[in-house]
């Protein structure tokens, strides 16, 4: 029997989630950002496999020169109706010289910590100062990791939580206010006042199509395929585009396919990282995620963990 493979750590959600602190993990996305923009990380786009029934395997890796990481994430959408999560996946982490495998993360865990993150180096560098008030558009899962992030970055910050119905955001509010103290639902309308507004739904119609006013930013991070969409045209026409992941966007950002965009205009998250934006200009930022941010992430749970490289 393999020794190595015997000895390999699995580290389950809650101890993923431990070793994956937000603001070492934002910084590491910084980090992250840059290497990419240098080839010093290659991340090729992401592969899609069929499995099962309406199901998909999606495989990512991406590689440095210190480690090298293979994300594996199974999505099977029936699962709902089993009483089963419908993301399960791994992370496994190498050493990039040794090629040696060092751990095997939650899949899931990282992805929604990852993707929180991303949002929040959004905040760091697009806006102009800290938010005061966040709007949130969704209660699901990644609601849930973003509500820890902005808590982690941005304690004193108000949260708004708006969903199909004022009683989800109420039901939502209550449960999360155990951790962050001012969560409030939203009704029909919008708040009064709030700094950025971040979309995690899976809608196949724009949730908010404001017209684009400058000193707010909308995060854009559920519409993750071609036919979804949640940020509306206005919104879009009359702001400066930002995402994550500009080449994966052209492929699954549904809310830039649907408008049209000129892809010239869209920026990258390296981008964003090495020069200020300009704050007197409405911004848009849109996260489709990619291997690259899995890698940084891993980096802050194997320091973390103890499980550093030989590179």
């Amino acid at each position: 029997m393999n020794s190595t493979i015997d000895q390999l750590p699995v580290y389950d959600a809650a101890e993923t989630a431990a070793a994956l602190d937000y603001p070492a993990l934002v910084a590491a996305i910084a980090t992250a950002a840059l290497d990419v923009e240098t080839g010093a990380i290659t991340s090729p786009e992401r592969q899609v496999l069929p499995l099962g029934p309406g199901g998909v395997m999606l495989s990512m890796p991406a590689t440095a020169a210190d480690i090298g990481i293979h994300k594996l994430v199974n999505v099977q959408p029936a699962n709902a109706r089993r009483g089963l999560p419908t993301i399960h996946g791994t992370v496994t982490v190498f050493d990039a010289t040794t090629g040696r495998p060092l751990g095997v993360l939650d899949g899931p865990t990282v992805t929604g910590r990852r993707t929180a993150a991303v949002s929040l180096l959004a905040l760091q560098r697009l806006l102009p100062a800290p938010p005061k008030a966040v709007l949130l558009f969704g209660t699901g899962t990644q609601a849930v990791h973003h509500v820890q992030a902005l808590h982690a970055i941005y304690p004193d910050t108000t949260l708004w939580v708006k969903s199909r119905s004022l009683e989800a955001a109420q039901a939502f509010c209550d449960q999360q206010r155990a951790l962050h103290k001012d969560m409030r639902p939203c009704g029909d309308g919008l708040p009064q006042d709030f700094d950025a507004v971040i979309t995690l739904t899976t809608s196949t119609e724009p949730v908010y199509d404001e017209a684009a006013r400058p000193g707010r930013l909308v995060v854009g991070v559920g519409a993750f395929k071609p036919e979804m969409a949640e940020i509306g045209q206005p919104t879009l026409d009359g702001s400066d585009l930002y995402a994550d992941d500009p080449a994966g966007a052209r492929h699954e950002a549904g809310d830039l396919l649907r408008a049209g965009v000129d892809w010239s205009r869209v920026a990258s998250l390296a981008h964003a990282v090495r020069e200020p934006a300009d704050f007197n200009r409405p911004i848009v930022f849109k996260s489709v995620g990619c291997a690259a941010w899995d890698l940084a992430a891993a980096r802050v749970a194997i320091f973390n963990l103890g499980l550093t490289p030989q590179s």
